[in-house]
């Protein structure tokens, strides 16, 4: 039975690396990526340094994985909106609420995954996480010109502003230095919203 003990020694593989990436999650959760030194990680997991770096040569390996593990998941909700059902306004405006409201409730880590510094080899993860958002809302607004809802643009080249939009209207807020109560972030998600489609939108509609 050489291959059920072949199966379990890699599933104890994978659940090791799981749970490294979740140490690692957490740590950036809560200081960003300066807090995501090996040897932190490590200690936080439960595993030796060493056992780390068999897993990812580098620091900067393992937090592309981790903007890789988190982004997907983020990514994939913001996707299920623009796959659901409804008017094609309503699920740009649900679509950038749920991403905004989302970055909001877990600050630190989404303002490492959106615009503090890292090495390239993170940076390039991080601009495909962009790409991926970009083409979920690049699925709206080509349905929405479609059935007439938003003009006749190019989707590609609006998407990739409207995502640009909120991104950058969320790292002020996000940043660690800043702080603010639910008020505020309602205030602030519902103005992100509301100029992204009032951008996107024809003149005959401008709420959702």
């Amino acid at each position: 039975m050489a291959y059920r003990r072949t199966d379990e020694a890699a599933q104890r593989l994978a659940d090791k690396r799981a749970r490294i990436l979740k140490a690692a999650r957490g740590l950036v959760a809560e200081g960003g990526w300066p807090a995501a030194q090996i040897d932190n990680v490590a200690a936080a997991s439960g595993i030796a340094t060493g056992t780390v770096y068999r897993y990812w040569p580098s620091k900067a390996a393992l937090c592309a994985e981790l903007v890789a593990t988190v982004s997907a998941r983020e990514v994939g909700i913001v996707r299920a909106v623009a796959d659901a059902a409804g008017a094609p306004p309503e699920k740009l405006s649900a679509a950038i609420r749920t991403f905004a409201s989302r970055a909001l409730q877990g600050r630190r880590l989404a303002y490492a995954l959106i615009a503090e510094p890292v090495d390239p080899e993170v940076e390039t993860v991080r601009l495909d996480y962009r790409a991926q958002l970009a083409h979920c809302f690049e699925r709206i607004l080509r349905e929405g010109i479609m059935r007439g809802a938003f003009p006749r643009l190019d989707p590609a080249v609006a998407a990739a502003c409207i995502v640009g939009a909120f991104m950058e209207a969320l790292v002020g807020p996000l940043a660690p230095s800043r702080g603010s109560g639910a008020r505020a972030d309602r205030h602030l998600i519902d103005q992100v919203a509301r100029f992204c489609l009032r951008a996107s939108l024809n003149n005959s509609e401008t709420e959702a």
